[in-house]
């Protein structure tokens, strides 16, 4: 397997109709690759959405061996020109309006680069994506062409996807999980559904139905907005398989959506899996779900799960909660905080210790508790912040996002949707059940939780609002 785009593969562009495939779909993607390669030498920064145009522009770099950064298209202009500075890469592709930095010129709606000052990419790195969003100095995952292509077949086996499957874009594409259902669907010659107006919009609902979409992919955020929404598939009878990643839906959640699901016979898996894994490590299969309710799954086809005790030393053994560490070929290379790391080979040997906390069962599935760094303090105590979140969740009815983020010797969360006496008695429950003074934990009522771009809750808006 030497290409993402399997026989049979489509593309169906939800704003106007027009379907991509066969030989008109490999000639597209030769003519972008062709655009790009003429372009100065060093990797390409590329701001691309949900649509056509940059599909067509990853899959053009990925198949002509161009490495290229995948950006949020809306990163800030001061942000992504300080990113531009530090990386120097050869062109910026759909770069905004403001003026170029130096050492770059504006042409046809991009910024090309006019020095030599270029680092040459390392020849197997094929993919970047940035691990922080939109907000803060992103660092730079530096992904080979092995373990997009690897990840991508891997993730095509264990859903069971097929050529008459249609995935839509629910998820941007430069967030990982949003490019592993692009990528996991073309390469089995099945079809991608282009739609760009979120998954939260009714235009995409319309598409879906219109299209005859299969599958759909959303974060727990999208999950609780969807349950709310009270989703009822029967509205949508071609669309048969969910899956659920980027973070821990709550249990009961996923038991409602898997036996939703099973009703009308269909399939809901959950995932686990880091943009540094190109991204999935594991999955739950459907029909395992009701018995193995909480778990994240087992490795993927190719990977091993394993956990590091407290000792440094990785176990096997049930039960025994430690970081998680997953090894095989979808590890990525390393990071790049500096362009001349972009020239680095592999650095990670295949083996990935992941930062989540976490236990194996007896059958090896795993169980995610946490982030070892996702940690405050309340008068002194450790506190999990991810615990208090799902804690919070279930001591008041109507309360269903939740976000929790540290402030000196107390932790403060905010409640989306909840009054001030709910969020009185939410505080009031967390000190009863942490044996601590309920000061500790200041819950506030919030509108809206601030999200980034790939629906995960954008931390660092609220930590600096307090």
């Amino acid at each position: 397997m030497s290409s993402l785009i399997g026989d049979g593969a489509r593309l169906v562009d939800a704003p106007t109709g027009q379907v991509l495939e066969g030989d008109e779909l490999v000639a597209e993607v030769l003519r972008a690759g062709e655009r790009l390669a003429a372009l100065p030498p060093g990797v390409l920064f590329a701001r691309i959405g949900a649509d056509l145009d940059g599909v067509l522009t990853y899959l053009g770099a990925f198949e002509a061996g161009r490495a290229v950064a995948l950006l949020d298209p809306g990163l800030d202009a001061d942000l992504l020109t300080g990113f531009v500075r530090r990386f120097r890469p050869a062109a910026v592709l759909g770069a905004p309006g403001a003026p170029a930095p130096d050492g770059y010129t504006a042409r046809d709606g991009h910024w090309l680069r006019t020095t030599s000052d270029g680092i040459e990419p390392h020849p197997d790195l094929a993919v970047l994506l940035a691990t922080s969003g939109s907000t803060g100095d992103p660092r730079l995952v530096r992904l080979s062409r092995r373990a997009v292509l690897s990840n991508a077949g891997a993730i095509a086996d264990a859903l069971g996807i097929h050529r008459g499957d249609l995935a839509p874009t629910s998820l941007p594409l430069h967030y990982s999980f949003g490019l592993s259902v692009l990528n996991s669907h073309l390469v089995r010659g099945a079809g991608v559904l282009v739609e760009p107006s979120g998954l939260l919009e009714r235009g995409f609902w319309d598409a879906v139905s219109r299209h005859g979409a299969t599958s759909l992919a959303g974060v727990p955020y999208h999950y609780e907005m969807l349950h709310r929404l009270r989703f009822d598939p029967r509205r949508y009878p071609s669309l048969r398989t969910l899956t659920q990643a980027g973070g821990k839906l709550r249990t009961e959640l996923v038991a409602e959506f898997h036996d939703t699901m099973n009703a009308v016979g269909g399939r809901m898996f959950v995932m686990y899996g880091q943009t540094e894994a190109a991204p999935r490590m594991a999955t739950l299969p459907a029909e395992r779900l009701p018995e193995k309710l909480g778990s994240a799954g087992t490795a993927l086809p190719g990977g091993a799960l394993s956990v590091r005790r407290d000792d440094g030393a990785e176990t096997t053994h049930p039960k025994i909660v430690g970081e998680i560490v997953y090894r095989g070929p979808n590890v990525m290379m390393g990071y790049a905080e500096t362009a001349a790391q972009l020239a680095h080979g592999d650095e990670m040997g295949g083996v990935l210790g992941t930062g989540d906390l976490g236990y194996l069962d007896e059958e090896g599935f795993l169980f995610v508790t946490g982030r070892l760094k996702r940690i405050g303090k309340v008068f002194g105590n450790r506190v999990n912040l991810d615990d208090l979140e799902h804690a919070a969740r279930a001591t008041a009815e109507g309360i269903e996002v939740v976000a929790a983020v540290p402030a000196g010797d107390k932790v403060v969360l905010f409640a989306e949707g909840a009054g001030a006496e709910k969020c009185k008695a939410v505080s009031r429950a967390l000190a009863d059940r942490l044996h601590l003074h309920s000061s500790g934990f200041d819950v506030r009522p919030i509108d809206t939780v601030p999200l980034l771009a790939s629906g995960k809750i954008d931390y660092r808006v609220l930590e600096r609002g307090l």
